[in-house]
């Protein structure tokens, strides 16, 4: 499988970057080929020019090869924080360049835009790995959980990816040694049971 890794973090010790190493790591054990991107280490730029509104634009070099790696993508992994309820202005000004008209969805003949997109992405397994300093019962019950209907509804379910899997590690400032280890393990086998090796997918097909 290809499987698209996208990181948005700009502290390269964080523990994001642990857990986007973990995945990387991971999806490699499991014989996948991984393109990973690191929005903050690129340098990517967010901002969403007029020029590019248009499905039939031609896109400058970096947003085109972004968009051909989304395409290509059979599986996708979303590492950020939770930042006001929102995934980072990076990554959101990167969905808004790279999950383009024509490339991530469309709309069907005769539609001017106002009816129900139809999803055009490959992949068909997302994860989305999110770390917060609230505790989840506050979180809940004065924020709710935004992230999970951005993702889940707003973004993938939209694109044509239908099973996406969401986890928040918590709280993140106050955690220990021992408690980033177990979350890594944790991490290592979301990953192992979304996207396993060619074997083990052939043994739960036959099963």
């Amino acid at each position: 499988m290809q499987v698209l890794v996208v990181l948005a973090h700009p502290n390269e010790h964080s523990f994001n970057h642990a857990i986007a190493r973990t995945v990387c790591e991971t999806l490699k054990v499991n014989n996948h080929q991984v393109t990973f991107l690191d929005l903050y280490k690129e340098g990517f730029d967010p901002l969403l020019p007029a020029s590019e509104f248009s499905k039939d634009t031609v896109l400058n070099q970096t947003i085109e090869h972004h968009c051909q790696i989304l395409s290509g993508a059979d599986g996708i992994v979303i590492v950020h924080p939770n930042w006001w309820g929102m995934p980072p202005a990076i990554l959101t000004g990167w969905i808004d360049r790279v999950f383009r008209p024509g490339r991530a969805y469309r709309f069907v003949e005769g539609d001017s835009g106002e009816g129900i997109p139809e999803g055009l992405l490959k992949a068909r397994a997302a994860v989305v790995l999110n770390t917060s300093n609230t505790k989840e019962m506050r979180e809940m019950l004065v924020f709710g959980d935004p992230l999970e209907r951005i993702w889940k509804g707003c973004i993938f379910k939209l694109c044509r990816v239908h099973r996406v899997y969401r986890k928040m590690f918590r709280v993140i400032v106050t955690s220990t040694h021992e408690q980033r280890v177990a979350w890594l393990e944790e991490t290592r086998g979301i990953i192992n049971e979304i996207f396993p090796s060619d074997d083990m997918a052939g043994r739960k097909t036959s099963i």
